[in-house]
């Protein structure tokens, strides 16, 4: 999907319509089809259901309710198939989310932590109305069953299907996430694969103007004007820079 697609979905959830200048919009792997590390699983149909419950849900920190922990919001979604099965022999699918927050001085930090995959893995919380026993089929909402997660009956592992998605309430950067594959991902589509985040461009920028002008002053001054430079024209510095087409007299910047 595009730029324009993407903010005419995301402006659905704001007051006023935002320019791409003035939101950071990031891809995250939900959730997907896949045993976690709870020994408990969505099915697809569950994936379809979140799919839907997910869109206007709000990203926080570790789990925590608390209006001050609001970071992010999911503003679309989709369910992604690979061509591969999980473990258990079914077509693998994960929940693809689309969140955005607001570009702002408090959360420049954050977009940074995220682009340089600091701030990464993510969390779900839900309510699923069926969550069935793999070694015998019981509904451990209706009748509980003996088995234990991740032990093994007569070869079979004890894991549980999450069914029935009545509700989605949030999703958090976490440390430990009990999915392994939940995360932030590094593209909005597979033709911007090789998108260099911002603040990876600003970090080679930095390295070369360091190299060309080992005193410091032009890495100074680029520190203070960086902010006002758009992606195309990061993009042109950096070319310029490693073509060595740009040369800086240190002096011109002397008081």
């Amino acid at each position: 999907m595009d730029e324009k697609n993407l903010l005419e979905q995301l402006n659905k959830f704001t007051r006023r319509e935002h320019t791409a200048d003035e939101v950071y919009i990031f891809p995250v792997t939900l959730c997907d089809n896949e045993i976690d590390r709870d020994n408990e699983r969505f099915s697809r149909e569950a994936l379809d259901k979140l799919a839907e419950k997910f869109i206007g849900v709000t990203g926080i920190f570790d789990h925590n309710p608390k209006g001050e922990n609001q970071t992010a919001r999911i503003f679309m979604t989709e369910v992604v198939e690979e061509d591969k099965t999980n473990s258990i022999g079914e077509k693998y699918a994960y929940l693809k989310g689309y969140a955005y927050m607001v570009r702002t001085d408090s959360n420049a930090d954050l977009i940074r932590e995220i682009d340089g995959g600091i701030k990464k893995e993510v969390s779900v919380s839900c309510s699923a109305e069926k969550q069935i026993c793999s070694v015998c089929g019981a509904d451990r909402r209706v009748k509980p069953c003996r088995h234990v997660k991740g032990r093994k009956y007569d070869g079979k592992r004890c894991f549980i299907t999450l069914d029935d998605i009545s509700d989605a309430y949030e999703w958090s950067f976490v440390a430990v996430p009990a999915q392994v594959c939940a995360g932030v991902t590094k593209s909005f589509d597979e033709d911007k694969k090789n998108v260099v985040p911002r603040s990876e461009k600003e970090a080679a920028i930095n390295r070369a103007l360091m190299l060309k002008n080992p005193d410091g002053v032009a890495k100074k001054l680029f520190d203070c004007v960086k902010e006002s430079l758009g992606d195309e024209e990061l993009d042109e510095l950096c070319r310029c820079l490693s073509a060595g087409k740009v040369t800086i007299n240190c002096d011109e910047y002397k008081m």
